[in-house]
C-alpha cells in the first residue's frame, strides 16, 4: 500500500511539470516527501483499511425479512435459526447466510400449458395434456394447482427441485384419476371429483415424500377432446345416449301403462283357475259320496241295487229311447227292446205272455 502510494505522487508531479513545461510560467519544484509523512503513509493506510472492513462488517450484518417471508440463517452451512419478517442481525463475511423464502404467499403450478404474459396467453403442451380415460378415449386436460412452502428448511435442503417434484407428482397421479373415469366424467359431470381425488392423493404423497410444499387446490383449467373430428363424434355419441335415455323413459311409460292391464288379467286367470278347480273338487267329493251311498245300499240289498244301477245305466246309455223291461223270459232272463225306434205314433207294447208265439 505504501509503494502504490509513492508511486501515484511522483505520476501526479511528472505531469504536472510536464503540462507548465514551455509556457513560460514558473513551475515549483516538486518536494520530495518529508521523512515524518513517509513515515505516517503506512498507518494511516492500515486504518483506512481498518475503517472500509468496519463499514462492510456493519452492512453486511443485517439483513430485512417482509411480512411475507421466513428466512434461513445457516452458519458454515449448518442451519442455525429460521427468523420471521423483522429486522435481524447476523455475523458478516460469510460466517453466516441467509436464504428467503416466500411462505405466506399461494404459487401457482401449471400442467399442460404455460402461463406466457397476462392470463390469456399461454402456450399448450402436449406432452403433458394429451391422456387416455378409462374407456380408453384420448382427451385434453389441463390442470393447474396452488401450493404454499410449509417448512422453509425442508423447502430448501430437503431435496433438489421441490418444485419438479411437486410437478411429476401432479401429472403422475392426474393421469391415474383420468384413467380410472369415462371420457364422459372427465369432460362434463365428473370434473370436481376428480379435482378431488387428485388432490387427496396428492397431499397425501406430498406428507410422505416431506419436501416442504403444502397443496392448497387442484383445479382442472380445460379439458376437450383432442381434435375436431374426435367433437364431433363424442357429440354425435352424447346426441345418442340422450336417445337412448327417451327410448328408454317411452319404454317405462309403456311398461307402466300395460303393467296394471297384464296384472288384472293374469288375476282373472288365476280367480277363474281357482274356480274350476274349487268345482272340481267339489263334483269328486259329490261323487264319492254317491258312491259311499251306493255301496252302503248295495251291502243290504245286493240284488236291487245291482238291478237299479243296470237300469240307470240303460237310460244313460239311451237317453231318447224309451226303453221295455220283458221280465217274462226263460229262467228269468230279461229282455230290454229298444221299441220305439220300430213304431209310429202312439204304439202301445207290451210284454208277451208266457207261451204265446
Amino acid at each position: 500500500m505504501y509503494m502504490l502510494l509513492q508511486v501515484a505522487i511522483l505520476k501526479k508531479e511528472k505531469y504536472m511539470f510536464e503540462e507548465f513545461k514551455g509556457t513560460g510560467i514558473p513551475i515549483p519544484t516538486p518536494k520530495k516527501p518529508s521523512g515524518d509523512f513517509l513515515k505516517k503513509l503506512p498507518k494511516i493506510a492500515l486504518i483506512v483499511v481498518i475503517v472500509l472492513v468496519l463499514l462492510a462488517a456493519v452492512a453486511s450484518s443485517w439483513y430485512t425479512v417482509n411480512d411475507k417471508e421466513q428466512a434461513v440463517v445457516t452458519t458454515f452451512g449448518k442451519v442455525t435459526d429460521i427468523t420471521d419478517a423483522g429486522f435481524h442481525f447476523k455475523l458478516p463475511f460469510g460466517i453466516q447466510k441467509v436464504e428467503k423464502v416466500n411462505v405466506n404467499v399461494y404459487q401457482k403450478l401449471e400442467l399442460g400449458y404455460r402461463s406466457v404474459g397476462s392470463a390469456d396467453n399461454f402456450d399448450i403442451i402436449e406432452s403433458e395434456t394429451k391422456m387416455i380415460t378409462g374407456d380408453y378415449n384420448i382427451v385434453d386436460v389441463e390442470f393447474f394447482v396452488e401450493y404454499k412452502v410449509s417448512d422453509p428448511e425442508k423447502y430448501l435442503y430437503g431435496s433438489y427441485d421441490p418444485e419438479t417434484i411437486l410437478r411429476n407428482l401432479l401429472q403422475s397421479q392426474v393421469r391415474n384419476v383420468v384413467g380410472s373415469e369415462a371420457v364422459d366424467a372427465v369432460l362434463t359431470t365428473g370434473k370436481e371429483s376428480i379435482q378431488m381425488r387428485v388432490k387427496e392423493l396428492v397431499s397425501e404423497i406430498l406428507q410422505e415424500y416431506d419436501i416442504g410444499l403444502t397443496l392448497v387446490d387442484v383445479k382442472i383449467q380445460d379439458s376437450d377432446p383432442p381434435t375436431d373430428e374426435v367433437t364431433e363424434a363424442f357429440k354425435a355419441v352424447e346426441t345418442a345416449k340422450q336417445q337412448a335415455e327417451t327410448v328408454r323413459n317411452e319404454a317405462r311409460a309403456y311398461q307402466n301403462a300395460q303393467l296394471p292391464q297384464a296384472e288384472a288379467k293374469a288375476d282373472e286367470l288365476l280367480r277363474n283357475a281357482e274356480y274350476l278347480k274349487q268345482k272340481r273338487i267339489n263334483e269328486a267329493t259329490e261323487q264319492v259320496a254317491m258312491f259311499e251311498a251306493m255301496y252302503k245300499e248295495y251291502s243290504q240289498n245286493p240284488g236291487i241295487t245291482r238291478s237299479r244301477m243296470y237300469y240307470e245305466a240303460i237310460s244313460e246309455a239311451l237317453p231318447d229311447v224309451k226303453v221295455y223291461i220283458d221280465t217274462s223270459g226263460e229262467n228269468g232272463v230279461q229282455k230290454v227292446l229298444p221299441l220305439e225306434s220300430f213304431t209310429q205314433g202312439d204304439v202301445t207294447t207290451t210284454a208277451p205272455e208266457k207261451g204265446e208265439e
